[in-house]
């Protein structure tokens, strides 16, 4: 059997008396995508904020790849192959689509952020950014600012961002956030074909997309998971029902 590219082993985090975060323990095995879900104030982003490494846990572990990440900055996290979508776009508007990638690898090696024109032409930095703009279907738009492009499109360069760093497992936090249904339905297609290129940690709450797209779900309530399993058994899970779906919403 495989080992899990990504464990989470008996994370806890509170914030004075609210426990925020209880023995949370989850794995992301390769070739799947693995979703956490929950309602507000759950404790996702708590959690997300300590695998990502913003939030330092209280106690437990963030193990990538057989190696204990948990006191590891963001961007030495990064640098191991902890890869990260964010839920509000961190993109330079100002700058063209293939700028804004390659500040993304050149920040991973450490090195400045001032594009003089031998950065700019440097092949380190453009051929990864152009290979990961054609995974996305967007090496057409390499040279337009990010200011023109849809939301859709910005979501797409932000994904283009994180695999050109080619990470080992991708932490998406609601990457269908502010799309419409074609957005929705291009990026479900889009995360089903990286898959097996690298496994994902999907937080989301389009609950469509999450059942089309996830092989496991993980269900988080007042900052513990209280189910796991495929689609199905979380749809018919009566706990998960009554603490979070609803049964009109596990009907579809």
């Amino acid at each position: 059997m495989s080992e899990a590219v990504l464990r989470i082993e008996k994370l806890n985090r509170s914030f004075g008396a609210l426990r925020a975060t209880r023995d949370v323990t989850i794995d992301l095995m390769p070739g799947e995508i693995h979703a956490l879900i929950g309602p507000n104030g759950a404790g996702k982003s708590t959690l997300i904020a300590q695998i990502a490494g913003t939030l330092r846990p209280d106690s437990g572990d963030i193990v990538l790849g057989g190696e204990v990440l948990t006191q590891l900055s963001v961007a030495e996290r990064a640098r191991r192959g902890l890869g990260r979508s964010f839920q509000i776009s961190s993109l330079a508007e100002e700058l063209s689509v293939k700028r804004n990638v390659m500040i993304a690898i050149q920040a991973l090696q450490g090195s400045s952020f001032r594009f003089w024109t031998p950065v700019q032409t440097d092949p380190r930095l453009v051929n990864p950014a152009l290979e990961a703009l054609d995974r996305m279907g967007l090496k057409a738009r390499a040279d337009t600012p990010v200011a023109e492009l849809s939301h859709g499109e910005r979501r797409q360069v932000e994904m283009a961002c994180a695999l050109a760093l080619k990470p080992k497992a991708l932490l998406l936090d609601e990457p269908m956030a502010g799309l419409g249904l074609e957005g929705s339905s291009m990026l479900t297609v889009l995360l089903e074909s990286l898959k097996e290129e690298v496994p994902i940690l999907l937080i989301e709450h389009d609950m469509d997309a999450v059942f089309r797209l996830a092989d496991r779900i993980s269900v988080l309530v007042a900052g513990g998971v209280i189910a796991q399993g495929n689609a199905e058994s979380i749809r018919n899970n009566p706990q998960v029902r009554e603490a979070y779906l609803g049964d009109e919403s596990c009907s579809a």
